[in-house]
């Protein structure tokens, strides 16, 4: 009886019905089953947003950048009413100066053995002949008493008060000597004519008008010293949620510059956004209230925003200013991210 002594589990043996000299063909090798095709997206997914290959250093659309857009748009908006309301008080203040400068008032007050209606003719008189006097008007003792409602209330008789009348000079080219005309009316009519060439009232419009467009001037610069304060805050937030990548960077060889340019890109494209959107709700700010103020300039309401405020039309200067801020907010917010990275980075 013959004993088989080939071990269990050796592949070399031979098979029933088959010469034992010829070996048998070797078994096919087993390989891994292969993953599925989606699997590597949903791998890419899982990595964070920091490191993959194609993502920016920093974020360019997360809750803080909206928000960070949506602060700069507000204080641009509110730069630009200051800018385009000092604009408009000043360009008024230039038209109500240059109004005013061109007629000067003589006034002439009612005394006692005197005829008024007389010492007028004869002021008139006197102005006429002035040389560079355009025109003259004598006010009539009603428009005299008409000037004092605003003070005293209508429906008031005045009939024996004595009321000052009043002649307007409207001045032409060249300018007359005023002084002359001064004193020939202190001669003609001791006491009683005097001239009024409007200059206190000037000097006090220029100075109101120029405090306003300084304390707009003084507004439009907090607003951007407090979009860059934002800015800054908002830059160190993106460094610290960025750390390990900038470590990272710095290990690989990237150096500062590439990293302060990196975002300054960023939040120099989040302060263009915001300052184009402030300054875009700001001209239509004004051209709404344009449209108002023609609709309510029939009332006497309108008549009196009109002669404060004009038509609300901003001018070239206006449209300039407002668009020169939204500019200049987005430039204060690429320079101060840079300087924030900078200096956090050192």
């Amino acid at each position: 009886m013959s004993v088989d002594r080939t071990p269990p589990g050796n592949n070399s043996g031979h098979t029933p019905g088959k010469p034992a000299g010829r070996p048998s063909a070797p078994a096919p090798e087993r390989k891994p089953p292969r993953a599925p095709a989606q699997a590597a997206p949903e791998a890419a997914e899982a990595l964070p947003a920091t490191l993959r290959r194609n993502a920016p250093l920093v974020p360019t659309d997360t809750a803080a950048s909206r928000s960070l857009a949506a602060v700069i748009a507000i204080l641009t908006f509110l730069a630009a009413l200051c800018a385009g309301a000092a604009e408009m008080v000043s360009a008024s203040a230039a038209q109500w100066q240059g109004s005013v400068a061109q007629e000067v008032t003589i006034q002439v007050r009612p005394a006692p053995g005197r005829d008024v209606e007389a010492d007028l003719a004869r002021a008139e008189n006197l102005a006429k002949a002035e040389p560079g006097i355009a025109a003259t008007r004598v006010f009539s003792k009603q428009e005299a008493e008409r000037l004092l409602e605003p003070w005293l209330g209508s429906g008031l008789d005045l009939g024996d008060l004595p009321v000052p009348r009043l002649i307007t000079l409207t001045l032409g080219t060249p300018a007359p000597d005023l002084k002359h005309l001064r004193a020939g009316l202190g001669e003609a009519l001791p006491g009683v004519a005097s001239l009024d060439d409007h200059v206190l009232w000037l000097q006090r419009l220029s100075t109101m008008a120029n405090t306003f467009v300084g304390a707009g001037v003084g507004i439009v610069a907090l607003v951007l010293v407090a979009t860059g304060l934002a800015v800054a805050f908002a830059t160190r937030g993106a460094m610290a949620g960025n750390r390990e990548v900038v470590e990272v960077l710095h290990f690989v060889g990237a150096d500062d510059d590439f990293i302060a340019r990196a975002f300054q890109r960023r939040f120099f494209g989040l302060g263009l956004r915001g300052g184009a959107i402030g300054a875009g709700l700001a001209l239509l700010a004004f051209w709404l209230a344009g449209l108002l103020a023609r609709a309510w300039r029939s009332g006497p309401a309108g008549e009196e925003i009109e002669a404060l405020f004009g038509a609300f039309h901003i001018g070239w200067r206006g449209y300039a200013s407002v668009l020169a801020i939204g500019i200049i907010a987005s430039l204060v917010t690429g320079v101060v991210s840079r300087l924030t990275v900078r200096r956090f980075l050192a």
